[in-house]
């Protein structure tokens, strides 16, 4: 552990479930057990994937879509490319690079998830991320 970071290193901290999320695991029983056995990282992932509809209906759909798929098993959103806990904490510290990964079409987060990806050691991939958001404030939408 280390000072500015009490947690270990393989610990995720726990995502707030929005109220309109909460709401609709609470009717589904079946779905709600899944989300209770589910990872940090795994809820994270149907949250950001939920989070990331710009409209409400949109919104909407989503949230029935995951609780059926939580239902029927599932532990991961579909279609949705998985952003690192590195990446999604970095993001939330620098509000113009969050607004525009919103922004993006799905080929873009993957372009640069990919780009961030290819770094092999764990410096330059810390790196990376810190470089992309430093591109996404200044409105770069490609790495």
């Amino acid at each position: 552990m280390n000072k500015k970071n009490p947690k270990s290193a393989g610990e995720e901290s726990e995502p707030g479930v929005p109220a309109d999320l909460r709401e609709a695991l609470t009717a589904a029983p079946g779905a709600k057990a899944q989300w209770t056995d589910l990872t940090p990282i795994a809820r994270r992932d149907f949250i950001s994937w939920i989070d990331s509809a710009k409209q409400a209906a949109t919104r909407g759909r989503r949230i029935e879509k995951a609780c059926s798929m939580l239902a029927a098993g599932k532990r991961r959103p579909c279609c949705y490319s998985i952003v690192s806990f590195n990446l999604y904490t970095a993001l939330a510290a620098v509000p113009m690079a969050k607004a525009e990964w919103s922004d993006l079409t799905p080929a873009e987060r993957r372009d640069y998830i990919s780009w961030m990806d290819s770094a092999k050691e764990p410096e330059a991939h810390r790196s990376r991320i810190e470089k992309a958001c430093s591109m996404l404030a200044a409105g770069k939408r490609r790495p």
